[in-house]
């Protein structure tokens, strides 16, 4: 029995919002149960100075968490004058995820950043990060076309990802904090609504798992992003 009476198979609710944020071109607060995350997309007319003059734009994204986003205070990585390695670690993953969908020839000589910032954290803070982020640049993209910036879309696919894991024994999906902090297996899983493999990391915590529990999980998280890209259609509809 999962700590939460779901079953194996059986995602946390999930929730986006679009348009919270005035000034930004595009945004959405997402929630995966508890998990609630803030995604805020930026244009700017700039490139990186290495793009520069290749007529190609260019995807990132920054990644934090608010000091009581977890049970105890975490001092701002900002106070602390460097940002952690789990922190560049997570953004790089968004910004590689949101980049595998977005024609960067079409999008010209100009950036968007996502930013996000989990406000409360139950575990899968980078998963619902990369779900909302989609829906943040879809809109970005979107505000962009009204204004006549664009001839068409640079957006080629859905992108999203969800956590599964080893708990108790069996394979189960979207995992929340007490799942994943005493999990024997922790699983992430980027795919685009194509049903291509974007990224997958996956963590024996104790015993290692064999092909066979990996296939599981593959396919619990294939059903779980499923459910995803109904939502991130059914939030920009």
């Amino acid at each position: 029995m999962r700590p939460s009476k779901r079953a194996v198979d059986e995602m946390r609710r999930v929730t986006i919002e679009r348009g919270v944020l005035r000034h930004a071109e595009g945004s959405c607060r997402i929630r995966f149960g508890d998990t609630e995350v803030l995604c805020a997309a930026t244009l700017e007319e700039r490139v990186p100075p290495w793009l520069r003059g290749q007529a190609r734009g260019w995807v990132t994204a920054e990644y934090g968490m608010l000091p009581r986003a977890t049970h105890d205070r975490m001092r701002r990585e900002a106070s602390a004058g460097k940002q952690s390695g789990r922190t560049l670690e997570i953004q790089r993953l968004i910004g590689r995820s949101l980049r595998t969908v977005v024609d960067l020839e079409k999008l010209g000589e100009r950036q968007i950043t996502v930013d996000c910032d989990v406000i409360q954290a139950d575990g899968g803070t980078r998963t619902a990060s990369i779900t909302g982020a989609w829906v943040a640049l879809h809109d970005c993209i979107e505000w962009m076309r009204a204004r006549s910036m664009l001839s068409a879309s640079p957006l080629v696919d859905q992108v999203s990802a969800i956590s599964c894991g080893i708990y108790d024994g069996a394979p189960v999906l979207d995992l929340d904090y007490d799942e994943d902090s005493t999990a024997d297996t922790d699983a992430n899983f980027v795919l685009t609504g194509s049903g291509g493999i974007v990224e997958i990391q996956a963590t024996a915590e104790r015993t290692p798992f064999d092909r066979e529990t990996f296939d599981a999980m593959l396919e619990l998280a294939r059903a779980g992003c499923s459910k995803l890209f109904d939502l991130q259609k059914l939030a920009i509809s």
